[in-house]
């Protein structure tokens, strides 16, 4: 059983698996956004296989809604924006280590998608007209905005610069690694959990978009 938490803005909702980050999906109403986190269990599976945490799709699927949130105008914007209650607990050592081995794998799939993808990418309703490489600056520069949230201050990398994703992704995890209270570690920032959860989701969501836009159209 998974615990799920719904976040519904006024056109779009977003149903987050609490304990997975980056398995988050949307749609119009809560009832397609669990079928949505449901058909995307499979695509989630080998970002547990590369953490080395266990991870059945099929009884994963099996969904408890443990809380519904208000989402804001980020959320019909098309990104995750709420904080869940369960959010905010205490977080021990071993949470903290199993959620950034989980954000270091949705990395590591981003990684391994942007380096097989095709430079130019299928144009469509499937995430619009970026391509490969604009998709890769957007992710970083997003998370050069999200380390904010967690009271760093750090210019984002180039996406050629390995050494300096290296690092920065160092920093990210050195900070969402540790025990703590569960609180926002800087006043208006995230807490640690929602924090990989959104990094994850954002990185994975452009990995899938990539991968669905460099596949030849169906049909």
């Amino acid at each position: 059983m998974t615990d799920v938490v719904i976040e519904r803005g006024a056109r779009r909702v977003f149903a987050a698996a609490l304990d997975w980050p980056g398995w988050c999906r949307a749609a119009k109403d809560e009832g397609s956004a669990l079928a949505a986190l449901d058909a995307y269990a499979p695509r989630y599976a080998p970002v547990a296989k590369k953490a080395r945490v266990a991870f059945d799709p099929k009884s994963a699927a099996e969904f408890s809604v443990l809380e519904r949130v208000a989402g804001t105008a980020t959320t019909d914007f098309g990104a995750p924006d709420a904080v869940a209650k369960r959010d905010t607990g205490p977080l021990a050592a071993a949470e903290a280590r199993r959620i950034v081995t989980l954000l270091d794998a949705a990395w590591v799939i981003f990684d391994e998608v942007i380096s097989t993808a095709p430079a130019e990418l299928r144009k469509g309703p499937r995430g619009g007209g970026r391509d490969r490489d604009q998709i890769a600056d957007h992710v970083l520069d997003a998370e050069g905005a999200y380390v904010r949230k967690l009271g760093l201050r750090l210019k984002a990398p180039t996406r050629d610069d390995r050494r300096g994703i290296a690092e920065f992704r160092a920093a990210i995890t050195e900070v969402l690694g540790k025990p703590s209270n569960g609180k926002a570690l800087v006043d208006k920032g995230w807490p640690q959990r929602y924090a990989a959860r959104r990094i994850a989701w954002h990185a994975l969501d452009h990995a899938w978009e990539v991968q669905d836009r460099s596949a030849p159209p169906k049909g």
